[in-house]
């Protein structure tokens, strides 16, 4: 029987890195009946049931790739397509052999269980070289981006790599209630960056629970169909800005770099970093990088009673302050809540929520919940709904 040429990948050598394709890729050249055995349990072990060809097409799907990424950025050339159409051949090759091996071993074996061989992922189809399964994976990446960017939108930053967020916020702009100029000042400053439009690096401030990430997120989920992804930085990973900013200006996608719940001392090194990101260092704004902070505060710069003692120096401070601040191109202001607009917001929710209780009656305890809570914040009136919902699905007292 010939050799299963795993060895002659041009573009998807990583996919057989995997610890059951390479068992299956051993098994198919030693033609051992254990070996098939072990490779089956390690498939078994990620979750695969029992078609080891629908296994490779699902690690060929989401290989990181020349193909898949030049077929995004809509650069493929006939070269890499050929490339690609003979790693398909092989790696097809492989699916088959060992479905043959394995019915083999159900004749031979009663207690074999049943394998399934069948090629099950509707874009590779029969043939997995043909022309047309090139052109649906084309597509599919020219939609879904490649690698881990096709099931993640949000990274974070460990060891100068990123590492997808597998468990995301699903809220959506609708979720949010009221804050209907800040949403769309968020929002239109987006559409121009994923347009290739003028934008600004953005600020959003203002008390907490105000729903600031919450819109950076809403806004991420609306549109990260349409290439936007984000890569959230931690505070003392400041420093390394525009290193970062370097790394994702090579990736053909549009990036939210965000910086959650920012506040700095005056003469944090940091400070000087992020200065130079935004605005005024030998790094210039990059095309596909858009820097998004959150604070609860318009003066990101802490400033310490000291400063103030002496006059000239509280104005080098307030200086200093505003310069940072200012190198934002929008600043979004996210007010605190009144009665008014908190109860607003409760009767929203629970309209959505379809909540079975009175209007005046829900109100009067979203007074109580604020009042033991110690304030009224859109955050506040979502833990709220929250907690009515789960009493009445469990039919219990609204009590607290």
């Amino acid at each position: 029987m010939s050799l299963i040429r795993t060895e002659e990948l041009i573009l998807l050598g990583g996919v057989c890195e995997d610890e059951a394709l390479a068992a299956f890729a051993a098994a198919a050249e030693n033609e051992k009946p254990e070996d098939y055995a072990h490779a089956y349990g390690l498939l078994l072990a990620c979750d695969a049931e029992n078609s080891v060809s629908a296994y490779i097409a699902h690690r060929i799907l989401f290989e990181d790739n020349l193909f898949a990424r030049r077929a995004y950025a809509g650069t493929l050339t006939p070269h890499i397509r050929e490339a690609f159409r003979h790693d398909l051949a092989i790696l097809q090759a492989l699916a088959r052999r060992a479905g043959r091996a394995f019915e083999q071993l159900e004749e031979e074996c009663d207690d074999m269980p049943a394998f399934a061989c069948g090629e099950e992922n509707p874009l590779f189809g029969d043939d997995w070289a043909s022309d047309k399964t090139l052109a649906r994976l084309e597509a599919f990446y020219r939609t879904n981006g490649y690698g881990m960017f096709i099931a993640n939108k949000a990274f974070t930053l460990q060891q100068g790599m990123l590492r997808p967020v597998r468990n995301t916020s699903s809220v959506s702009l609708e979720d949010l209630k009221d804050y209907e100029e800040e949403k769309r000042a968020v929002e239109n400053n987006v559409i121009n960056f994923i347009k290739g439009l003028p934008y600004s690096d953005m600020l959003l401030y203002g008390d907490k629970g105000t729903g600031k990430s919450s819109t950076v997120h809403a806004v991420l989920n609306k549109y990260a169909d349409r290439g936007l992804r984000a890569v959230e930085l931690q505070k003392d990973q400041l420093a390394e800005i525009n290193n970062v900013k370097e790394l994702l200006s090579q990736l053909p996608f549009r990036f939210l770099l965000f910086i959650d719940d920012l506040s700095l001392e005056e003469k944090d090194e940091k400070v000087t970093s992020l200065k130079a990101s935004l605005e005024g260092s030998m790094n210039e704004k990059s095309a596909n990088v858009m820097i998004v902070a959150t604070s609860n505060r318009r003066h990101i710069l802490k400033e310490n009673f000291s400063d103030r003692d002496n006059s000239v120096h509280a104005s080098d401070t307030m200086e200093e302050q505003l310069s940072l601040s200012d190198r934002f191109g929008l600043t979004v202001r996210f007010s605190s809540t009144g009665k008014k607009e908190y109860l607003s917001i409760v009767t929203q929710l629970a309209r959505d929520m379809r909540l079975a209780i009175g209007e005046e009656e829900l109100c009067a305890l979203a007074e109580r919940w604020a009042i033991a809570k110690g304030g009224r914040s859109p955050r506040r009136a979502r833990q709220f709904i929250d907690f009515v919902f789960a009493c009445l699905a469990e039919n219990r007292a609204i009590d607290f």
